[in-house]
């Protein structure tokens, strides 16, 4: 059964002037697409800045080309530890970007282009709470309407969506773990959320035409 990333169906102006309750509500049903949802937590709030680098910087091969991103393994550490394992373990090579809404955020990392969802990990604890907030560039978890709910699939977030950040412990107001950024390639995220895309129901109602698959994502250092 497939289980929904609530993110927001309507990022567009009208959904910015929504007041609190309803644009969580609508997060809640749209982040909730496709995401697969385990029964135990591994693992709370993160901004991205531009650190030196020492934090890990991952390359992830896409057919529209190359991105990379790093990740900020302090202020979000439990994130970064369960998305570096499923790149060790290939999990997202051979995925696709499922859900891509221009001006708001691209979603991938859990279905194959038969449009199969990959078995998860249990869900990591979530760390929106770390002082990352959702810009345009940042990488967060993507999850269901159940706050400790995320496993593999993530987002790109292709707009500054404040209406994503951690507001307070509640449901409702806990926000989406970012844990990284783009450093190199948002020429390449652009791109994808600008691929023309079609309704195909469930976890695919803004899935693209032709399919765009992440090939793979490896450590860079």
């Amino acid at each position: 059964m497939l289980r929904s990333f609530a993110f927001p169906d309507h990022h567009r102006a009208g959904a910015f002037a929504l007041g609190r309750s309803l644009a969580t509500v609508l997060l809640a049903a749209s982040l909730a697409v496709g995401c697969d949802n385990g029964t135990q937590v591994s693992g709370g709030p993160a901004t991205p800045g531009a650190s030196p680098s020492k934090n890990p910087v991952v390359v992830m091969k896409t057919t529209k080309g190359t991105v990379e991103i790093e990740l900020d393994e302090a202020k979000a550490p439990l994130s970064v530890r369960n998305f570096l394992d499923y790149v060790d373990t290939g999990h997202y090579d051979g995925t696709i970007f499922h859900r891509i809404i221009k001006d708001f955020m691209i979603q991938g990392g859990g279905f194959t282009p038969a449009g199969l969802q990959k078995p998860t990990k249990p869900p990591v604890k979530n760390e929106a709470g770390n002082g990352l907030k959702n810009t345009r560039g940042s990488v967060a978890m993507a999850r269901t309407s159940v706050v400790d709910s995320a496993t593999s699939q993530f987002f790109v977030n292709h707009a500054d969506n404040a209406f994503l950040d951690y507001k307070d412990s509640t449901p409702q107001g806990y926000g989406y773990a970012v844990f990284g950024k783009v450093v190199s390639g948002m020429d390449v995220v652009d791109a994808i959320a600008a691929a023309p895309k079609a309704n195909k129901g469930g976890a695919f109602s803004d899935r693209p035409v032709d399919d765009i698959v992440i090939e793979s994502i490896k450590r860079k250092n």
